[in-house]
């Protein structure tokens, strides 16, 4: 059994048990997220249910694992014979959550 979900507006294929990644969701580690309006496809052992957008009735239960932040990227910009030069680092803000259930309902 999975399911593709939509959350923080990017697309995961999720199977119970599995971790990922995501940009940085509101909760503290140890919560538990449902999310009921974002299934966009379910596959069980009866075959497979696409969304218009999503399925009806499908639930995701999510657990917040911790929060974190992604590598260092470094932004540089420079126009030639112009002695502009601008350097500056990112790092996002992500969130690992575990995948606790999938169900239907």
């Amino acid at each position: 059994m999975y399911a593709i979900i939509k959350a923080s507006g990017k697309q995961y294929r999720v199977e119970p048990g599995t971790e990922f990644e995501t940009d940085r969701l509101q909760g503290e580690p140890g919560q538990s997220l449902n999310l009921d309006n974002s299934v966009l496809l379910l596959r069980t052992d009866d075959g497979v249910k696409i969304g218009t957008p999503v399925v009806p009735g499908a639930k995701v239960e999510l657990q917040i694992v911790e929060h974190l932040r992604g590598d260092k990227i470094v932004v540089f910009k420079m126009k030639r014979r112009k002695r502009y030069r601008r350097t500056q680092g990112h790092r996002q803000e992500l969130t690992k959550v575990l995948v606790k259930d999938i169900r239907e309902e």
